[in-house]
């Protein structure tokens, strides 16, 4: 039986990552919070890159933060990300979803050609999906339970816009 999560704290799940050297990017509530939706989230969500090596590093800067899965198997990321939709884990640092390719996405690839670097604090500065993509994978899910998110995120992209043109006059 896997154990009870522990408090969210995101900047220690993040700087286990970045201290790994791993390539990842956030998505789900997390990465809609930082980019300006009003929800409150409980863990992490992110799509790394799945090269062997990079797998290598994710893999040891989980095992730093205790993760264990949810549904208590064995870690093996390696096998694990080529056939699970999700991988939920428990950590010392909260859940954390390890999301191979998303709803609506080619993965990684995809994702990192619109992702911004934002700078959180602590030294911290994830990868973070970008508005549209972050739409884009609610709208695949067809989860009506998130439809007010879906809308928060289609406001900041009107808002963004409008922002963009007062900028070019």
């Amino acid at each position: 039986m896997a154990r009870k999560p522990p408090a969210f704290d995101p900047f220690g799940a993040l700087q286990a990552l970045d201290r790994h050297r791993v390539t990842y990017i956030t998505i789900g509530g997390f990465a809609r919070v930082i980019q300006g939706t009003e929800e409150v989230t409980r863990g992490l969500d992110i799509v790394p890159s799945t090269r062997p090596e990079n797998l290598r590093r994710l893999d040891a800067a989980l095992r730093e933060i205790g993760a264990e899965r949810a549904d208590g198997k064995g870690l093996a990321l390696e096998d694990a990300v080529a056939g699970q939709p999700t991988i939920d884990l428990i950590t010392d640092h909260g859940e954390v979803k390890i999301v191979p390719t998303p709803a609506g996405t080619r993965g990684y690839d995809d994702l990192r050609r619109a992702a911004n670097r934002e700078p959180l604090g602590r030294g911290v500065r994830p990868s973070v999906a970008s508005i549209g993509d972050l739409a884009r994978m609610i709208s695949a899910l067809g989860n009506e339970q998130q439809l007010g998110e879906l809308r928060q995120l289609r406001r900041l992209v009107e808002l963004e816009r409008g922002r963009t043109r007062a900028i070019e006059r």
